[in-house]
């Protein structure tokens, strides 16, 4: 295997399907059967999900809802999706830790750095709920920081697009995807991966990206077992 520890990171809109908000089980049981073969063939696995299927901080913006508090709802949401990839994931047999940047002891383990590699050294898949647990930072910025501090090899953020293209190709039928890509060409291009802050704190720590499409089945396996999908984001 290439990497032996990997944060996938998942938008909460792809757990919405085709529905136009909340959870439809197709692409939940999917997600879970393709963590599994990544599971059985020995990859240490951490997800972290967003909550754009329920609610998203930025929601709050304009209205009665202060931003803060909108903040604290999305990261609620994070939980909620959090929650049902477990149920998912452990349906199959697959053992699971779900671990909480807000306490809520009664659904999640707090997060503790040294308790969630041991969780993942023990072959269990560790889901991250609530983000960091503060206001003004997205679920890009979580799966970031968390995934520099469990030392994972690489992030492997999960879109619909198969990988980083010059411009989106939903709109433009003349963009052309990268295979390989550097930081600092992301940066000059002004080509949109992740928030900035996310984005600087892979740079910054030396932790590659890789964005590809998490529908496709076989993605994940192939991307740990080192096969080309996808966009690689590195320092060079």
């Amino acid at each position: 295997m290439k990497y032996k520890r990997i944060l996938l990171k998942l938008s909460g809109e792809s757990l919405q399907g085709d529905k136009s908000a909340g959870i439809d089980a197709k692409p939940l049981q999917q997600y879970a059967q393709e963590i599994k073969k990544a599971v059985e063939a020995g990859v240490q696995v951490a997800v972290v999900i967003g909550g754009g299927n329920i609610f998203r901080g930025a929601q709050a913006i304009g209205t009665a809802i202060d931003r803060v508090q909108g903040d604290y709802m999305g990261m609620l949401a994070t939980v909620i999706n959090s929650m049902a990839l477990q149920s998912a994931l452990e349906h199959i047999g697959v053992f699971t830790r779900l671990m909480s940047g807000i306490k809520m002891e009664q659904v999640c383990e707090p997060f503790i750095k040294r308790r969630a590699v041991r969780h993942l050294e023990k072959g269990r898949v560790v889901i991250f709920g609530a983000g960091i647990g503060s206001p003004y930072f997205t679920t890009d910025s979580a799966a970031s920081l968390r995934a520099i501090e469990i030392e994972a090899d690489v992030v492997l953020k999960g879109t619909r697009v198969d990988g980083v293209y010059t411009a989106d190709p939903e709109k433009d039928i003349n963009a052309e995807r990268f295979t390989n890509i550097s930081f600092e060409e992301v940066y000059s291009m002004g080509l949109n991966v992740m928030d900035m802050t996310a984005f600087t704190l892979c740079k910054e720590n030396d932790l590659p990206i890789i964005v590809f499409d998490m529908n496709a089945e076989g993605n994940l396996l192939k991307i740990v077992k080192g096969e080309e999908v996808g966009t690689l984001i590195s320092m060079s």
